[in-house]
């Protein structure tokens, strides 16, 4: 009986991630991934039930490799909330635009009609991320710095707005690449809107 281990099943998706980045979510198949892994099929799904789970769990290990310290700065930061969100946006949407994820997001997006990728990436990932940012914005309404409401609207809320300018016409390609001055400008007027509506007027946020 084979044993799993930990540095097989890291090879795999380090395999996987270069052949779903290559050929895109239905053109890669389980037999490529194995042969670049240099191991059978079998081996393969003893790891992983089937391409989706795969996928997810490609996607999910980029997200969490480049967003668990940008949330984890935001919970353990005292600084001026406005500089806070400024510096939490264009880290989050740098990677967010990224060639890779937008690929796979779109992935994501178009096997979603066909089965509960879309919902089982949703509550591993983007949930999960949501999350963080309401409890940071709780925290924020606590002190006064924003009024009190739903930090989990406002997180949707915010989360959004910093889509609109970059994430959104990315999945369309338009444009193809976002630089780090669009992403920059695009958070600024993000958060111009998002303060309007949600700081608080006692503590003198910095709002336009």
């Amino acid at each position: 009986m084979r044993v799993k281990t930990e540095a097989k099943r890291e090879a795999i998706l380090e395999a996987a991630s270069k052949v779903f980045l290559e050929l895109g979510f239905e053109g890669a198949s389980m037999a490529e991934i194995a042969a670049r892994v240099g191991g059978s099929k079998a081996t393969l799904y003893s790891y992983f039930p089937s391409k989706e789970e795969l996928f997810i769990e490609v996607t999910l290990s980029a997200a969490k490799c480049h967003l668990e310290p940008v949330f984890s700065a935001l919970a353990q930061t005292s600084e001026d909330l406005r500089h806070v969100l400024q510096r939490f946006g264009e880290r989050t949407l740098a990677f967010l635009c990224t060639d890779a994820v937008v690929q796979a997001r779109r992935a994501v997006i178009a096997e979603s009609g066909r089965s509960d990728i879309g919902l089982r990436f949703y509550e591993n990932g983007p949930k999960k991320g949501m999350e963080e940012l309401a409890r940071f914005l709780a925290l924020q309404m606590a002190q006064g710095r924003l009024r009190p409401t739903d930090p989990a609207v406002a997180a949707q809320h915010l989360m959004a707005l910093l889509d609109s300018e970059t994430v959104t016409p990315r999945l369309l390609g338009i444009p193809s690449k976002c630089s780090k001055v669009q992403l920059k400008h695009a958070v600024e007027r993000a958060l111009d809107v998002f303060l309007v509506g949600y700081a608080s007027r006692d503590a003198g946020a910095a709002a336009p």
